[in-house]
């Protein structure tokens, strides 16, 4: 027996923070339900948070995190990913000091995961730090 639920969710792509209800059967996406009683957006979405489920299962969208190698991109695993990311941001501090540093974030985050990426930024020696939305 198939069972639909409805998970409620925040829209992927401002900062507004509208919500809306993701119907879900048997761990698929099958459309989106207006969550009228949400305090921000009263159930109201524009064009993009009507289109937000294109982002799901748009056949462009990474999966995986990849690497370059001799000029084409290949898969790699989160832990490699991660660890490449870190070594080159410690070798840039290292040779060039926390100034050459700079991080752009998204409105496709939560609030709380902008301030803590800001943190990081922070704790790395820097003020370079930049949103999307302003741009």
């Amino acid at each position: 027996m198939n069972s639909t639920a409805l998970v409620p969710s925040v829209c992927p792509y401002c900062g507004v923070g509208c919500g809306f209800y993701l119907s879900v059967e048997d761990g698929r996406l099958l459309g989106l339900e207006y969550q009228n009683e949400h305090p921000v957006n009263e159930g109201a979405l524009c064009p993009k948070g009507n289109a937000s489920l294109e982002l799901v299962y748009n056949r462009e969208r990474l999966l995986y995190p990849q690497k370059k190698v001799d000029g084409a991109f290949i898969r790699t695993t989160w832990d490699e990913a991660l660890d490449i990311t870190a070594e080159k941001i410690a070798s840039i501090r290292a040779q060039f000091g926390p100034q050459a540093l700079g991080f752009l974030s998204s409105a496709k985050c939560t609030n709380e995961e902008n301030y803590l990426f800001q943190k990081l930024a922070r704790m790395l020696g820097t003020n370079n730090v930049d949103h999307c939305a302003r741009l």
